[in-house]
């Protein structure tokens, strides 16, 4: 079969392209992950003196010059567990944005302004919260991967020779964020006076990670009684990992529930919508009768309580 040189020119043309895409993702990635690693080193570089550092660094995390929280005890854990950069103003104008695009589809939806109101209000009030809520617990699943990793690394320099300060710096200096700014930030706090145990608390203070408080109870103890801080660290390191092990195949082992409860849950609204996108008046006729509303808040009701059982079933904590 002769193939003509058209056909050989394509295929040469689709691996020129082919290549080209790969490699431009591969430098899109690598920068990514650049970024990630020198993050807290960008800070540095504008810093002028160390102590500059400590306070920005701290500040970014809304924690005020002594490293203490701001505000309402528990809204300052959300925001400084969460690694979001502390950003009242820009926060702020986000929420209203948010509040009033949500306020303007409720309002084009029902041609209610109480309701819009009211729904605008909502968003505005639950809407940041539930964003801390995703960002710490996606920034403590990266901290749970990633702190075995960065204990090998304190391991391995401390083998070498060097001190324990140095071999935390390194891990600042070389892990992506969010275990490097962590351990980046304790580094610091030594180099600005801070003990290890001080430093390494205040970190596990900011993360709020069962595992990185083992670590702190592992250098607390070290500390206090002494001993082999490498083995302890090597124990610590092997602890977590069998952790991390748990808690994925508790995950695997409660897939089924958590599937069943989106299904039953998302399963009325998806049937009311379709059914009024379908016939718009099959609901419309009764929705007006008090019988009809109490039913509807009653079944709202009982599936928030169905939600929250099974979200007691399939939450386990080790």
């Amino acid at each position: 079969m002769e193939i003509e040189p058209r056909h050989i020119v394509l295929v040469l043309v689709f691996a020129a392209v082919f290549a080209l895409g790969q490699a431009a993702f591969g430098l899109a990635t690598t920068a990514r992950t650049r970024l990630q690693v020198n993050r807290r080193l960008v800070v540095q570089r504008e810093a002028g003196s160390l102590s500059e550092l400590v306070l920005e660094l701290r500040k970014q995390r809304g924690l005020n010059a002594d490293g203490e929280r701001r505000g309402l005890a528990w809204l300052g854990e959300l925001i400084t567990a969460s690694g979001v950069r502390y950003q009242p103003r820009k926060w702020a104008v986000f929420v209203a944005a948010g509040a009033a695009i949500a306020g303007l589809l409720i309002f084009a939806g029902t041609h209610k302004l109480l309701i819009a109101a009211a729904g605008a209000g909502f968003v505005a009030a639950v809407g940041p919260l539930l964003f801390l809520k995703f960002m710490v617990a996606r920034r403590a699943k990266a901290l749970g991967l990633q702190l075995p990793q960065a204990l090998e690394v304190v391991v391995r320099s401390l083998e070498a020779g060097h001190p324990v300060a140095t071999a935390i710096a390194l891990v600042g200096r070389e892990m992506p964020d969010p275990i490097g700014s962590e351990f980046g930030m304790a580094a610091d706090e030594i180099a600005f006076g801070s003990t290890l145990a001080q430093a390494v608390g205040r970190m596990a203070d900011r993360c709020r990670h069962e595992d990185v408080d083992l670590f702190a109870a592992t250098i607390r103890l070290q500390e206090r009684s002494g001993g082999n801080l490498v083995g302890l660290l090597k124990t610590n390191a092997h602890t977590i990992r069998e952790r991390v092990k748990m808690r994925l195949k508790i995950k695997a082992a409660s897939s089924e529930g958590r599937a069943s409860a989106l299904i039953l849950t998302s399963a009325p609204f998806v049937v009311m919508a379709l059914l009024h996108l379908v016939s718009p008046s099959y609901y419309a006729s009764v929705l007006h009768m008090r019988c009809v509303q109490i039913a509807l808040a009653c079944c709202g009701v009982w599936i928030t309580i169905g939600n929250m059982v099974m979200r007691r079933m399939i939450d386990m904590r080790i």
